[in-house]
């Protein structure tokens, strides 16, 4: 089938099932989750097996190890996916929820219930646990859904997105509620963008010229989150080895993804106490350390010097841009100049530094004295989510099942009319 043809049969065939899963039971639905989470457990071997087809290319392609690590699943991994669902199953389902009511003098009653978005199309790279989390996530929040993954991970995807649809049918979902392009052309991603009548929400997950691609071309509203640039400020009344602790975890715990920092901000009047043992602690975890003029003296030459275009690169490497400030306020200065909205935190033991920081820093996600590793929707008790969002429009932060809701108005009358 001609590739235009194939991407309007799906989204015209996902439009017509997203009017039945509309309709679909609270019960329905966390019956079909929780057998899509037995039914990956269950078809690990399977999924694995196809898993090393796509790491095989990889390998062969010459990918990083950081792509690799993003791309692979295992036992654990696959383990993972299926908690992921288990906990989307067990929320409460948003559909129909009374967001608010209110009665008119006229005698109106007018009611703000949630209501499924419609159609959500994801375009991602290299994670195939995206798949089974998105495909939950609209599940449960009565949405159709069209995937196009990466070509790095075809098989990968195309083997969960086989065990959870048959799962999906079984339970009697129509057809076209979950759907997957297949085709691994390039132009799918700009024909699946002009299906601005089938499609409600494009949901963009990957790289930054992945994601300015999609907002270029789409006609079709976008959820943007351009890249993970996340520092760290350490105060000049921070605990030190609350620090130390806090920052190897973000940085090192898993440097492929979003939430892991990039960029550490030291107060002037603790660097020299805080960096020498801190750098040399990065150094040992094979971290390359890059720092700007007073980081570099302090740690007596042995780091890389930091140039202007460190501060605005989201590295997704053991790579570690340090500088050193003056005052919170340059912290919050830099952050502003050079953060992508996704997560910051100040480690500080001053309430009036934290309250400042806290309210000052306008990012999706702003910690105090914790690791920004968490910012994530399973971390934050969502389940899973279907992207992050750095925008300020419709959704903020860890996207779940209550983010891919709309609300429609409920009016109910007894012969009102309108005067004038």
């Amino acid at each position: 089938m001609e590739i235009k043809k194939e991407i309007q049969s799906i989204a015209i065939m996902a439009k017509k099932a997203s009017s039945e899963m509309r309709q679909l039971s609270t019960e329905m639905k966390n019956r079909t989750l929780e057998q899509m989470a037995r039914a990956l457990t269950a078809n690990a071997k399977y999924i694995i097996n196809a898993n090393k087809l796509d790491i095989k290319t990889a390998k062969k392609n010459g990918l990083k190890e950081s792509f690799i690590d993003r791309l692979s699943l295992d036992k654990d991994r696959i383990k993972q996916m299926s908690s992921c669902l288990k906990e989307v199953a067990a929320q409460e389902d948003p559909i129909g929820n009374m967001v608010s009511s209110v009665k008119r003098p006229n005698g109106l009653q007018i009611m703000k219930v949630r209501v499924p978005l419609g159609v959500i199309g994801v375009i991602y790279e290299s994670r195939p646990n995206v798949t089974s989390d998105c495909i939950g996530l609209c599940l449960k929040a009565g949405n159709a859904i069209i995937l196009r993954g990466s070509s790095n991970a075809i098989y990968s995807n195309l083997a969960i997105f086989e065990v959870l649809n048959k799962i999906a049918l079984n339970n009697g979902l129509p057809e076209g509620a979950i759907n997957i392009i297949k085709t691994t052309d390039r132009k799918a991603v700009r024909l699946l963008l002009r299906e601005e009548k089938n499609i409600d929400l494009i949901i963009p997950r990957g790289g930054e010229s992945l994601i300015k691609e999609v907002v270029k071309y789409s006609k079709i509203p976008v959820v943007k989150h351009y890249k993970g640039l996340c520092h760290a400020y350490v105060d000049e009344y921070a605990d030190l080895n609350m620090a130390e602790r806090v920052i190897l975890n973000a940085k090192l715990q898993r440097t492929s993804v979003c939430n892991a920092i990039e960029t550490l901000l030291v107060h002037k009047h603790i660097a020299a106490r805080f960096l020498p043992l801190m750098i040399k602690r990065l150094k040992t975890q094979g971290v390359e350390v890059r720092g700007c003029l007073e980081a570099y003296n302090i740690f007596k030459g042995r780091i890389k010097k930091a140039v202007n275009k460190d501060w605005e690169t989201e590295y997704l490497d053991k790579i570690l841009s340090i500088k050193v400030v003056n005052s919170m306020n340059d912290a919050i200065e830099h952050i502003e100049r050079y953060g992508s909205g996704l997560s910051e935190v100040i480690i500080t033991d001053s309430c009036e530094s934290a309250e400042h920081f806290l309210n000052r820093v306008d990012s999706a996600c702003v910690y105090l004295n914790a690791s920004t590793r968490f910012t994530d929707g399973n971390q934050f008790g969502l389940g899973a989510e279907i992207g992050i969002s750095t925008g300020r429009m419709h959704a903020r932060g860890p996207m779940g099942v209550a983010e891919l809701t709309s609300y429609k108005y409920v009016i109910i009358g007894s012969g009102q009319i309108r005067a004038k």
